[in-house]
């Protein structure tokens, strides 16, 4: 079994931008996937905005961002980030989610996704907030 750890960077309509910044310093390759893409388009103004990005590079450089959505709440010096940890085994994700939750505010329950197998969103009792996914390709 392995895990991966990441960043992964919150933007409010500047995510696009800072993966192709980042990928033009280290490298690698851009993924993105929009609003649009998911149709989880609540605000017209977050379609074309990125639902998931990254940058992954062969130096070992990886990156991950989103575009908050409309509407939300962001400050750029108080949420900026995420930890993101991924794995392919969902007894492992599992295992690490029943931990973290001890004294954590849920965002977001570990269950299925339209875009993972299992996906959930917490903020840990040191206000660190963790996204933790199953890995899977996606097929736009």
């Amino acid at each position: 079994m392995s895990v991966k750890s990441t960043t992964h960077l919150n933007f409010q309509g500047d995510a696009r931008a800072a993966l192709e910044f980042y990928q033009a310093v280290f490298g690698g390759h851009v993924a993105v996937v929009t609003y649009k893409d998911l149709g989880n388009v609540q605000d017209p103004a977050d379609a074309d905005r990125v639902t998931w990005g990254q940058v992954l590079a062969g130096n070992g450089f990886h990156v991950m961002a989103y575009d908050v959505p409309t509407g939300t709440p962001w400050d750029r010096g108080e949420n900026a980030f995420f930890l993101s940890v991924r794995g392919e085994n969902p007894e492992e994700i599992t295992a690490y989610w029943e931990k973290l939750s001890d004294g954590a505010t849920i965002a977001r329950p570990l269950a299925p996704a339209q875009w993972a197998p299992l996906y959930g969103m917490l903020t840990d009792r040191f206000g660190v907030t963790w996204v933790l996914d199953v890995a899977s390709e996606y097929g736009a």
